[in-house]
């Protein structure tokens, strides 16, 4: 399936979520510290990239479609850097503040081409904060052709059952990337793609194909969710709608890091959808985008022409 860029221009996609500025500090590890059995990281350079929802906006409009992002952050240092981050990719952002927040980074200390450590710097927002994103994402759903809720489990989605209804409402497709045990918050959704681990936190463990698509689809039911596609690693992935099941096979090549690949499926099929394709033709193109991405360090995107252009990459994987 390809789609022209004149096409995926015209996709506006709402990402709703919770956002998190991703720091990387490299640096030289030349000896251990006297004072504990640790390496001593002399710190070279440093790096700020966009993460959690922004990542996923950022990775919308590397395709070439259009973004924008309804989030709640905190009133600091970070929150100003991301909003500037996220400003010079191109999406349009739509940031509530609340000077008890603070914004949530992930710096992570890199040395010899390896992650040696990541610090976690986040807490959760207040619900005063969530009810006035409400009214900010009622302005915006009648201008995009898709809405998509990135949960991180941050405490940014509090009102995500309600901000569901209105996009059912409004005839909306809705796209969902889970966090939990609870899916019922995400009930009446188009699709939600959890992973292995996510999936299996819900419907306990399977023991073969035929267990899990039972399972599945009497979850797929009970939320009253038009598909479910199931992400899995190197088996690729399966969409399990009302017709059955489509499974693509993974992508084969190297993988180097699986940073941010969940953030690139769900934001190809949020971009393809919005410009009007259906999911069943949308799963192959996001099975190869994240295919793409797993071939790169950290947090990364894949572009319109390394999705499409490549004459290797057309046609189903």
């Amino acid at each position: 399936m390809n789609i022209s860029k004149e096409k995926m221009a015209t996709a506006k996609v709402l990402v709703v979520g919770d956002v998190m500025l991703d720091r990387y500090w490299y640096g030289a590890v030349d000896r251990i510290s006297p004072e504990a059995p640790v390496p001593v990281v002399r710190i070279t350079r440093e790096e700020e990239r966009n993460g959690g929802a922004a990542n996923v906006a950022y990775n919308v409009v590397t395709l070439g479609a259009q973004a924008s992002l309804l989030t709640v952050v905190g009133d600091d240092e970070a929150s100003h850097k991301l909003e500037a981050l996220v400003a010079q990719t191109g999406i349009q952002p739509h940031f509530g503040r609340d000077a008890d927040l603070k914004t949530t980074v992930k710096l992570r200390v890199i040395g010899r081409q390896q992650q040696l450590l990541r610090l976690d710097f986040e807490n959760t927002p207040k619900n005063e904060l969530l009810a006035s994103q409400t009214a900010a994402f009622e302005q915006l759903l009648p201008l995009h052709g898709a809405v998509l809720f990135s949960d991180y489990g941050k405490g940014g989605l509090g009102h995500i059952t309600d901000m569901i209804a209105r996009a059912r409402a409004a005839g909306k497709p809705i796209l969902v990337d889970p966090k939990g045990s609870d899916f019922a918050r995400y009930a009446g959704a188009t699709v939600i793609t959890p992973n292995r681990a996510e999936l299996q936190q819900v419907i306990g463990a399977w023991h073969s194909e035929d267990e899990l698509r039972t399972k599945v689809q009497a979850l797929r039911k009970q939320f009253d969710l038009q598909a479910i596609l199931l992400t899995r690693s190197e088996e690729g992935m399966t969409l399990f709608d009302a017709q059955g099941e489509l499974h693509v096979s993974a992508q084969a090549r190297e993988v180097f890091d699986v940073t941010g690949a969940g953030d690139t499926v769900i934001a190809t099929m949020a971009a393809l959808v919005a410009a009007g394709v259906s999911l069943r033709e949308a799963v192959p193109v996001a099975n190869r985008a994240g295919g793409v991405v797993v071939g790169k360090f950290g947090t990364a995107t894949v572009s319109y022409d390394e999705l499409f252009a490549n004459p290797e990459r057309r046609g189903n994987p």
